[in-house]
């Protein structure tokens, strides 16, 4: 094994989607909506952005994607907007931390990868800006100097489940897809489109989301049965 990526929200650090996004779009709306922007017509804003960014064409970076869609959505001058969003991730987001759950084989999982793989990725979706990635990893106490790559919506023009997402990842870490291990839960996002590559996958179990189309057959297990199973690479 030449690479091990893992998921975040959902993997790494436990959490019901609906209810961090809820807490987290409150948290959004509060530090934003003085610069002029009505909590719905922001919230619209940026669900539409992020359904941009799963449309990408691979021809802007998914943050000029969201921010170009921001703009044209509220008719507003959006970088007000973007400075404000810049401040708020390494700082308000934190509070977020009460909508996650505790995850203490966190960090324990990536020091095992590291002694299985020559390449960590925390493939977690570039939909957030690195400062966001780096607030989540923060919260099991772990920090980008722990992977050697962090996908984030500066750094990448796709995202999961769009297998040309992982085919990037691997071009940025010179590995072969086939020479790859995606743990996730998403059966979509993450197992279907990382196996389609030839990556070899591992589902986890408790936070799993699971496909509408396809249900995923392959290795699977809690994130306790996750850690015995890299020990046994």
């Amino acid at each position: 094994m030449k690479a091990i990526l893992f998921d975040m929200d959902g993997t790494l650090l436990p959490m019901d989607e609906d209810v961090f996004t809820k807490g987290y779009f409150k948290l959004l709306a509060k530090k934003l909506c003085p610069y002029g922007i009505e909590p719905e017509a922001l919230i619209d804003a940026v669900w539409d952005g992020t359904k941009c960014m799963y449309k990408n064409d691979g021809s802007k970076t998914n943050e000029q994607v969201f921010w170009d869609r921001f703009a044209e959505k509220t008719g507003l001058d959006y970088k007000p907007f973007y400075d404000a969003s810049n401040d708020f991730y390494p700082n308000e987001f934190h509070e977020a931390k009460v909508f996650s759950r505790e995850n203490p084989l966190a960090k324990e999982a990536v020091k095992i990868a590291h002694e299985k793989a020559d390449k960590i990725v925390l493939a977690t979706n570039p939909l957030f800006p690195m400062t966001g990635q780096v607030s989540r990893m923060s919260w099991m106490g772990l920090a980008p100097s722990d992977f050697d790559l962090v996908t984030s919506y500066e750094n990448c023009s796709f995202t999961k489940p769009n297998p040309k997402y992982f085919e990037k990842v691997c071009q940025a870490i010179g590995v072969l897809p086939k020479d790859c291990l995606m743990i996730g839960n998403s059966e979509d996002e993450d197992m279907h489109a990382a196996a389609a590559l030839g990556m070899d996958t591992y589902l986890v179990e408790g936070f799993v989301k699971p496909s509408k189309v396809k249900p995923y057959e392959g290795k699977r297990g809690t994130f306790e049965d996750l850690i015995e199973y890299l020990k046994s690479l």
